[in-house]
């Protein structure tokens, strides 16, 4: 009877693990960020509906990421002042600072290659939104039938937001070091999913074992 509660046990750890890797799938697809600070927030709205104010910095990452909170940031610091130094302003108009980062190869689907990251400063109706911004400068652009953002400057050239298997992910290691967040590191250890997962498991071990051992004690 113990015997077989233990191996009932391990069969419901290697359940348990086996679950939290397949939760560790991510999706290839570009990111919208905002300037705050000097540091890089997700962004709260998508490209058609955020209408940036004169003087904003955004930017927009290509990655592979399992969330927000996992999603790599555009790299690169460069402020508003250096992106739009060639730029003037005009009155009845404003200036978007626009960083694009296309990634790293590791994050390219099958055989493309992304092109180096690079700023831009458009100039634009003060009620232009983000994706009309974008347009300005990064053309041409590629949406999906329900509006995500497929593609910046023809790149990549197929695709939109699709699932990539864990084996298939890379790891975030494109980011400069300051803008690493704990996100990025996994430390090579266990998730908490898996280390309660198997205390609970070994708490029903145990309980099994002494069930066992007072069943066999009263038949005594």
């Amino acid at each position: 009877m113990i015997r077989r509660v233990a191996l009932l046990a391990l069969a419901a750890l290697l359940l348990v693990a086996t679950a939290g890797q397949a939760q560790a799938a991510g999706y290839r697809y570009w990111s919208f960020w905002d300037r705050d600070g000097g540091q890089w927030v997700y962004a709260t709205q998508g490209p058609s509906t955020a209408r940036p104010s004169d003087g904003d910095i955004q930017g927009f990452r290509f990655s592979v990421s399992e969330d927000s909170g996992d999603a790599a940031q555009p790299r690169g610091t460069a402020d508003f002042t250096s992106i739009c130094a060639k730029t003037p302003a005009e009155d009845g108009s404003k200036r978007v600072a626009l960083v694009l980062d296309f990634g790293t190869a590791a994050d390219a689907p099958s055989g493309e290659t992304p092109p180096s990251p690079r700023t831009a400063c458009a100039r634009v109706s003060p009620d232009a939104t983000t994706a009309d911004t974008l347009a300005t400068v990064a053309d041409p652009l590629r949406y999906n039938t329900n509006a995500l953002l497929c593609a910046i400057g023809d790149y990549p050239k197929s695709g939109c937001g699709e699932q990539v298997s864990d084996k298939q992910q890379p790891r975030n290691e494109s980011a400069p070091p300051e803008e690493k967040t704990t996100a990025d590191d996994d430390g090579g250890g266990p998730s908490v999913g898996l280390i309660a997962g198997a205390a609970a498991i070994a708490a029903l071990a145990t309980a099994g074992a002494w069930q066992a051992r007072r069943r066999r004690n009263a038949t005594d």
